[in-house]
């Protein structure tokens, strides 16, 4: 069942997460003494504010006093983490839980026997995860029968919506594009006609980032998106092989051609394209629901003019749209095949997903937030000093409707947060394969994609031909993708028996 589906029905047994336990208050009496439990995590990068650190903060006092455990909690080196994981799983010092977003650490380690199957772990102590994680998330955590991880959800299941500036189409005299063609039409008046009227020809027709970033409404409206897979005549198919992708990379290369598209997008990275947006160089461009935050409030804070709104998917010729639907699954919790503690491990996840949920995820009521008139109001500056609480609420992060709209609305409904997750929503284009990583994908993938990375960006270029895309083609089966499309399609199989 999809998880925004499965969100909506569960809403009305949600009630049981507002009510959630009082970090304040009492202690719940336990008549063992805490069991104590290791774990390694993403820090994030966050920071703690004097005095506290992912050891000693209200977050956790919270978290231990109501699941009766003593965490220890270690923060390998966000750069390089997986490659940290990965010495620690050959140290012999292994922690109770490992927290990563590597569906390949997942895979490779569950081939080499080095992790503990938990689904009788999972049936007596984890009644919320079981109620609470749709089983297309647990599809990606089952391997020969057994689930090897508890998965924490991507609460926003995309992430790309088209932007514009609104000013700019006035200056010009133009409507907000629908189709694929007023687009284009959109992007070469942008590039050559001084949207802002400044006399100088510094304006971007469109802009992207590196390895075809932030080009998921373009893809869509030929059919497809990059790296998912999709049913063809019974047969699950990978994405970047269709025709329909050689037609996109088609269109966007002739944009690079007519000098519509950016020039400089293979050197795009997310920050410095949203540096280009802030600073009025880029007037359309396909944000992140969440950039209206970030990049284009700068805008509005350089250039009082800047009027941005949201847009339709481009539809292209066959009335097709839409942006890219990514995983149910953002990371995933695993017990290393050495460790006595599942049991602990997924009472601890039972809670962070569960009656956890709403305080871990928003702060602490009555010092982050409180609410007013019906509405939760966020006091930013407690806000952002809080922000490390994410380390323990990304760990297994569930999906609550009305929780996800208090928080994004709190954060300032002019921002349309909620409104935009709501169209990325209603236009997901979804992949058709929703299992674990295969054997073959943990093998391949990551020289796989960047074979179709350096393919692709030289065709936008115009350094190879199009034509060339049925050259990537054949090498993506003969380097592995054909055994990777073997296992998608066994799998495939067995789901439809």
């Amino acid at each position: 069942m999809p998880l925004v589906l499965t969100a909506i029905l569960m809403s009305g047994c949600s009630s049981d997460l507002l009510e959630q336990e009082d970090p304040r208050g009492h202690d719940p009496k336990w008549d063992d003494p805490p069991q104590s439990i290791s774990i390694a995590i993403n820090g994030q990068s966050s920071t703690f504010p004097p005095g506290l650190d992912e050891n000693h903060n209200p977050y956790l006092d919270f978290i231990e006093k109501n699941t009766n455990l003593d965490v220890q909690v270690m923060l390998p080196p966000v750069n390089g983490y997986v490659d940290k994981l990965n010495v620690i799983m050959a140290s012999g010092q292994l922690p109770d839980m490992i927290n990563t977003g590597s569906a390949a650490f997942l895979s490779n380690y569950v081939k080499q026997g080095a992790l503990k199957p938990l689904d009788e772990y999972i049936d007596k102590y984890g009644p919320d995860l079981k109620r609470l994680i749709p089983q297309e998330a647990w599809d990606q955590v089952t391997m020969n029968g057994k689930i090897y991880a508890v998965p924490s959800l991507n609460e926003v299941m995309g992430t790309q919506i088209m932007y514009v500036r609104k000013d700019w189409l006035d200056r010009l005299g133009l409507q907000p594009p629908r189709t694929i063609g007023e687009y284009r039409e959109v992007m070469r008046a942008f590039a050559e006609n001084d949207p802002d009227g400044n006399g100088k020809a510094d304006t971007l027709g469109f802009s992207i980032a590196d390895q075809l970033g932030r080009t998921a409404p373009i893809f869509g409206a030929f059919g497809t998106q990059q790296n998912s897979w999709y049913e063809r005549n019974g047969t699950l198919v990978y994405s970047a092989t269709l025709p329909e992708t050689k037609k996109a990379l088609a269109f966007l290369a002739e944009l690079y051609r007519d000098n519509l598209l950016d020039p400089d997008f293979p050197l795009n990275t997310t920050e410095s394209l949203g540096d280009k947006v802030a600073s009025g160089k880029v007037g359309l461009y396909a944000a992140a629901w969440f950039d209206t935050r970030g990049p284009i409030e700068r805008s509005r804070a350089n250039d009082s003019r800047a009027n941005w709104i949201p847009l339709d998917y481009p539809t292209g010729l066959d009335g097709q749209k839409g942006t890219y639907g990514i995983s149910a699954v953002r990371s995933y919790n695993v017990v290393p095949a050495t460790s006595d503690r599942a049991e602990a491990v997924v009472k601890l996840l039972n809670f962070i997903g569960g009656k956890g949920n709403k305080t871990l995820k928003l702060g602490l009521e009555n010092e982050v937030w409180s609410s007013k008139d019906g509405k939760m109001v966020t006091d930013f500056e407690q806000h952002n000093k809080h922000l490390y609480r994410g380390i323990y609420s990304s760990l297994c992060d569930t999906v609550v409707p009305e929780v996800t709209k208090q928080r994004l609305d709190s954060l300032g409904e002019r921002f349309r947060l909620w409104d935009n997750v709501q169209s990325i929503h209603a236009n997901l284009i979804k992949a058709h394969y929703t299992g674990a990583p295969t054997p073959a994908m943990g093998s391949y993938n990551f020289k796989l994609l960047k074979i179709q990375d350096d393919y692709f960006t030289k065709i936008v270029m115009g350094l190879s031909p199009l034509d060339d895309f049925d050259r990537f083609v054949e090498v993506w089966k003969q380097e592995g993708g054909d055994e990777i499309t073997k296992e998608i399609n066994d799998w495939y199989a067995a789901q439809r028996r």
